[in-house]
């Protein structure tokens, strides 16, 4: 995906092309997670949309639950889509910082030789 080790240093251009691509990236896997999330809000938790899409925001950013589940199947729900954000949040981490970790690494590995 990336220069090898033994490849120079990638130009500040290629660099910020990357960076840009991953935050693209991450960006597309947020909005399809919202949209589970807020459909799964709706249908199964019985919120309204404007109130579904505020507490799956609000999941997937980290910060919490903002409503009551009153179902089961909401309640299930909230539970799984709450385990499946943390996961998509700490994957979205790694996606953004991927080509700085690189870049670093790779200077360091330049600095040894």
């Amino acid at each position: 995906m990336y220069e090898h080790h033994k490849q120079p240093l990638a130009p500040r251009a290629t660099f910020y092309k990357r960076v840009l691509k991953n935050v693209v990236t991450a960006g597309l896997i947020m909005l399809v997670c919202l949209a589970i999330g807020i459909a799964g809000y709706h249908y199964w938790g019985e919120a309204s949309w404007i109130d579904s899409l505020h507490n799956a925001s609000m999941i997937l950013s980290g910060m919490g639950p903002v409503i009551e589940m009153p179902t089961v199947t909401g309640k299930i729900f909230s539970s799984v889509y709450a385990l499946f954000s943390g996961v998509v949040f700490i994957t979205n981490v790694g996606i953004i910082l991927a080509p700085a970790i690189h870049r670093l690494f790779h200077r360091l590995h330049l600095e040894e030789k």
